[in-house]
């Protein structure tokens, strides 16, 4: 801990006490179904619970807090794919300053209106690029030009032990020795600030972090020996697709993580669905992520205590039909075909009669009937009931001689055809 910079818990108490102004602790609760399933004592800190639904808060508020009266004069500016935008657009409206936030063109609707919602007309809505980065290179490049100050959203000393502040609260809340916390990583600072608090204060509870595999930069970088950014990103998770993570939150993660879970966004959207249909908590892609990871994981959190970060619920509803779709692909529930039919009267009648099973559904089809030709492809989406079930479909296409190519494993022609 020789680097120029490590939080402190004499920093990351005095971000508890500027928090104070504006925060109550977000609750840590015990989840019974995730409990029973790994045989564990699962906790879920309800950081969706926050005012801004995410823990984003914490390090904005912390950060423009410490500004000089001269720098709040100028006004703030800020990138951000959701939350980290909605904890600068409140502390705007909080603190009686403004605001200019850039937001990829991608960003989720229900994000840019509680944006707009929490920082009223204290803030500026700036819509560009499609990724965090991208919004990110354009701000910087406006506060420059505009003589602003420049909020960033994880690579700060301010922000992360902002973000630190979850680890404070968790051990106050746990009283009992934990042995595991899952932490969401993004660009890395609610992972460096509560891993910094803990290896601090309880140096034997590992601290794993948790990224998704369409954007996993911290991973990489590990890999790397050094700060890498990924060539391009998943931009599913939206609250933790950065193609860069930080210097900073780099160096703290290196020194306080002891592992990366890398989750495929199919089980995010797994996790997801779940919580919403068994325990009524709706989260986003990025705050399913710590729970995501408990699969990965199970032999040897079994008995053990164990805390999931659960970080953000802004979640947009009509996602929910890609959330669904993606976990039924990654479930092996949902396989997608090109089949060529004969052009006769019956074919099709043939293919449910004998090629469905008593279970299976055809969800999705699309024919175009070519008359020059003897054989006329059809898209068809199949849902199946049980993963088991797919092998006889295949074998039940195989013996009536159906000519098919299967999508699901040919990613490039399955977004061409499907996405």
């Amino acid at each position: 801990m020789s680097d120029p910079y490590f939080p402190s818990l004499k920093d990351i108490m005095t971000a508890e006490h500027t928090l104070n102004d504006i925060l109550v602790p977000t609750p840590l609760m015990k989840n019974r179904n995730l409990s029973d399933k790994y045989e564990a004592n699962i906790f879920l800190k309800r950081e969706d619970l926050q005012m801004v639904r995410s823990y984003k808060i914490r390090g904005a508020y912390n950060k423009i807090k410490s500004l000089t009266p001269e720098e709040m004069e100028k006004g703030v500016v800020c990138a951000s794919a959701g939350n980290h935008a909605q904890g600068v657009a409140f502390s705007c409206s909080k603190l009686g300053i403004q605001g200019k936030i850039y937001m990829p063109v991608t960003t989720p609707r229900q994000k840019i209106n509680q944006v707009k919602m929490f920082g009223g007309k204290s803030i500026e809505v700036v819509l560009t690029g499609d990724t965090f980065d991208q919004a990110n290179t354009a701000a910087i490049e406006a506060c420059k030009k505009n003589d602003m100050v420049f909020i960033p959203p994880f690579n700060d000393p301010r922000i992360i032990e902002g973000q630190a502040t979850v680890g404070l609260e968790i051990i106050q809340e746990a009283r009992m020795k934990l042995d595991y916390i899952f932490v969401p990583i993004g660009g890395g600072g609610l992972a460096s600030g509560i891993g910094s608090f803990y290896k601090q204060m309880s140096p034997k509870t590992k601290i794993i972090g948790v990224e998704p595999a369409g954007a996993a930069g911290m991973k990489k970088s590990f890999e790397c020996g050094e700060v890498t950014e990924l060539n391009e990103v998943d931009k599913f998770v939206d609250g933790a697709a950065v193609q860069r993570v930080g210097e900073l939150t780099y160096a703290i993660c290196k020194k306080v993580l002891d592992d990366i879970v890398v989750v495929p966004e199919g089980k995010i959207c797994t996790t997801i669905l779940n919580l919403y249909n068994f325990d009524a908590i709706v989260v986003e892609p990025a705050g399913a992520l710590s729970m995501s990871a408990l699969d990965f994981y199970k032999n040897e959190i079994k008995g053990k205590n164990v805390v999931c970060v659960v970080s953000g619920s802004n979640n947009d509803i009509t996602r929910m039909e890609d959330i669904k779709e993606r976990s039924l692909l990654y479930e092996g529930l949902k396989h997608y075909f090109v089949v060529r039919f004969p052009q006769r009267a019956g074919a099709l009648q043939s293919f449910v009669s004998n090629v469905l099973g008593p279970h299976d559904d055809i969800t999705y089809f699309e024919y175009k009937k070519k008359t020059n030709r003897e054989k006329g492809p059809a898209l068809i989406g199949i849902e199946i009931q049980h993963p088991e079930d797919f092998q006889g479909l295949l074998d039940r296409m195989k013996s009536e001689g159906i000519l098919y190519e299967y999508l699901n494993d040919n990613p490039n022609l399955f977004e061409f055809l499907i996405g």
